[in-house]
């Protein structure tokens, strides 16, 4: 990614530019966020920093400090590159996750335009390679995936205003992606005896350099490893549960260096049946559901970036692609 992020929109299976945002990083992007409110863009580079940009386009353009696309906070407190960064929800105030090479997370807090350092883990012993925040629901909780092979999970508890952690072995070669199962919808509201339940059962899913695509459920004040997927042949560099809301099934999305997409779908988060979306050209890097949980975006190492939808008969359809050239979409 060059140091220009785009911020897309989405309608009627066609994607245009909404804004152009030059970041100024000195490095490539590896990561650029936006927050719940898409008010602000979040950004990290190869460059050490962490750059944060307001994109309300309801402001004043005579407020110098909140144009469009104006940076208004460059952090610096790592040492290595920054792969990832991550917006908590807003009704815990604004907070800023980002996780780097230099084996460290940070946590930033952004206070009437003042950003500070909130809190530092510094307890991996390689990098740090994916965070995700659990939904909101589950409390403000950050899970951390690093080279180590191990996950992380920080908690902040309120009484003490402080954070907890706690580490667990997940992948032996290294964990490359976190996401997690969202805190309600319709696989929620029974357990799996038919049952109601009196609250949601905190889920995560990781991937692998040993190939392999974990869940974990949280029981009691342990964490298990519920189900273990396997179909793919190399390093899986990202998963993303979908959100729930509507959905008759849980979907999970992985991608890999074997250039594979798969979709996991599940009726009772034990029995996961893949389905192979498509292989690529190229190795696939990332994959991100939309907020309703029926497009996904996939982002490949050709720098192509291509959105893909279910029809009504359950297959899976490109219905844009960007980043190629027409000759690229001929072969």
């Amino acid at each position: 990614m060059s140091s220009t992020s785009y911020s897309e929109n989405y309608d009627n299976a066609m994607v245009s530019q909404l804004n152009l945002v030059d970041t100024g990083h000195e490095d490539m992007i590896h990561d650029a966020e936006m927050d719940y409110l898409g008010l602000y863009l979040a950004t990290c580079s190869s460059d050490h920093t962490v750059k944060v940009f307001n994109l309300d386009r309801n402001l004043k353009k005579d407020d110098s400090h909140s144009q469009k696309g104006t940076l208004i906070a460059e952090l610096k407190g790592h040492s290595g590159p920054v792969w990832q960064v991550a917006w908590a929800h807003p009704q815990f105030g604004t907070l800023l996750a980002s996780c780097s090479y230099d084996r460290k997370v940070i946590i930033w807090r952004g206070d009437n335009g003042n950003w500070f350092k909130y809190y530092e883990y510094n307890n991996h012993d390689s990098s740090v390679n994916s965070i995700a925040w659990a939904p909101k629901e589950f409390g403000l909780i950050l899970a951390c995936g690093s080279s180590d092979g191990t996950i992380s999970f920080l908690t902040y508890m309120s009484d003490t205003n402080s954070w907890e952690s706690r580490k667990i072995a997940a992948h032996t070669i290294g964990c490359n992606a976190v996401s997690w199962g969202p805190g309600i919808g319709s696989l929620s509201e029974l357990d799996l005896k038919g049952s109601k339940l009196g609250g949601v059962a905190k889920r995560l899913v990781s991937g692998g350099c040993d190939n392999l695509i974990k869940i974990w459920k949280q029981e009691g004040d342990k964490w298990i490893e519920e189900t273990k997927l396997e179909n793919h042949s190399d390093w899986v560099r990202d998963v993303a549960w979908a959100p729930s809301w509507g959905l008759s099934k849980c979907m999970i999305a992985s991608c890999s260096q074997d250039r594979k997409v798969i979709i996991w779908t599940s009726n009772d988060y034990v029995t996961w049946t893949p389905f192979i979306m498509n292989t690529f050209d190229d190795v696939v890097w990332n994959v991100s559901w939309s907020l309703t949980g029926d497009i996904l975006t996939v982002s490949c190492g050709d720098n192509s970036v291509s959105l893909w939808k279910e029809n009504t008969d359950g297959a899976w359809q490109c219905i844009t692609e960007m980043g190629k050239t027409s000759e690229q979409r001929a072969m």
